[in-house]
């Protein structure tokens, strides 16, 4: 049932370029508690390529993975935190 589904707030917490791949970027978005991640790959087709990455997404709750070490869920953690204090959803980072 489409009503069902829960939808979550998760804020960029990580971007990194790919050793393996030229022209693609990785972004990590978390749960402000840093539980929960989304991990979204972007590949750059051209210089001009001008994609906005926004400080947080929405996303259903069934498409998040689990942060299974305590130091990362803190690091997450952390910068969600950040993320979320200083910017709105919507501000391109």
């Amino acid at each position: 049932m489409a009503d069902d589904i829960e939808t979550v707030r998760v804020w960029l917490v990580e971007r990194t370029y790919s050793d393996d791949e030229q022209n693609l970027i990785i972004l990590i978005y978390a749960t402000p508690d840093g539980t929960r991640y989304r991990r979204k790959e972007r590949a750059l087709t051209s210089s001009t390529d001008t994609r906005s990455t926004t400080a947080a997404v929405t996303v259903d709750s069934s498409n998040l993975g689990t942060v299974g070490d305590p130091a990362v869920q803190a690091q997450y953690a952390t910068e969600a935190t950040r993320m979320a204090t200083e910017y709105e959803p919507t501000d391109t980072i």
